[in-house]
């Protein structure tokens, strides 16, 4: 009879996902804003004073080659998700521990020609309270890093039926659906000591599976992990094809002021 009672309920519940029987997944916060990462005339620690009057010049090149690399992972202020928590407050946060990067790929950046070393920032060496992109540099700063690497991830969820990203995915969906992860993955590449924007990388990374196989936290996480991580991939992929030329051009000593 308490068998019945329970198969009963349970065809109920999966009758009534709807009104309120299936769990939900919260959807990690958002990206770091990558714009407020690049120096502006205004914030140049290259500004000169004429006078009274302040006559601010653009940030310059004066990277060292072989060149030793700060990375550094930013996200929206308040950045969490079920595995990593990000740090510090204000504009933007930092997550100083390695989610979905795994130690080949971090590696591959170590590999590039023109590097001397790779230097990860942790949260002795940050601030409590993030503003601007120079109280990284500042930090890179003290690692003796000649370069920043800066990059964030924007993971956005859907299903077929809604064209706009998902807050919460509820779980347990109709067999009907399909669910839809997509990441974009940015990073900018500055000069720790100035600011200056050397370049810059963006890939994307999409995954898709039937939506009632969401049916617990931990399989709507495994899908936004394994899609940060691949996305992660690709861009470093864009870093080794961009970084030689940087390394070409400003590695000569004539670029060396």
């Amino acid at each position: 009879m308490h068998t019945l009672i329970r198969l009963a309920a349970a065809i109920l519940c999966v009758s009534m996902i709807g009104a309120g029987c299936a769990s939900s997944y919260v959807v990690p916060g958002g990206p770091a804003n990558m714009a407020m990462m690049r120096t502006t005339p205004a914030l140049s620690k290259n500004a000169v004073t004429v006078g009274n009057a302040p006559a601010v010049i653009e940030a310059v090149p004066m990277a060292k080659f072989p060149a030793m690399i700060a990375v550094a992972r930013v996200q929206a202020s308040g950045y969490s998700s079920r595995s990593v928590k990000g740090y510090g407050g204000g504009a933007y946060s930092v997550v100083t521990t390695r989610d979905v990067e795994t130690d080949g790929t971090v590696e591959r950046i170590a590999k590039m020609p023109g590097v001397a070393g790779l230097a990860q920032l942790n949260r002795l060496l940050l601030p409590p309270n993030l503003q601007t992109e120079a109280d990284l540099r500042e930090a890179a700063g003290r690692v003796q890093a000649d370069i920043l690497v800066l990059y964030t991830f924007d993971t956005d969820f859907y299903d077929r039926n809604y064209a706009a990203p998902l807050s919460v995915v509820t779980l347990g969906l109709s067999p009907n659906k399909r669910a839809f992860v997509t990441t974009t993955a940015t990073a900018l590449i500055l000069d720790a000591r100035t600011g200056y924007v050397y370049g810059g990388a963006e890939t994307t990374e999409k995954s898709d599976q039937a939506a009632n196989s969401w049916t617990t936290d931990d399989a709507v996480d495994d899908t936004r992990r394994r899609t940060e991580s691949r996305a992660f991939e690709k861009l470093v992929g864009e870093l080794e094809k961009t970084w030689p030329m940087i390394a070409a051009r400003y590695g000569q000593p004539t670029a060396q002021p």
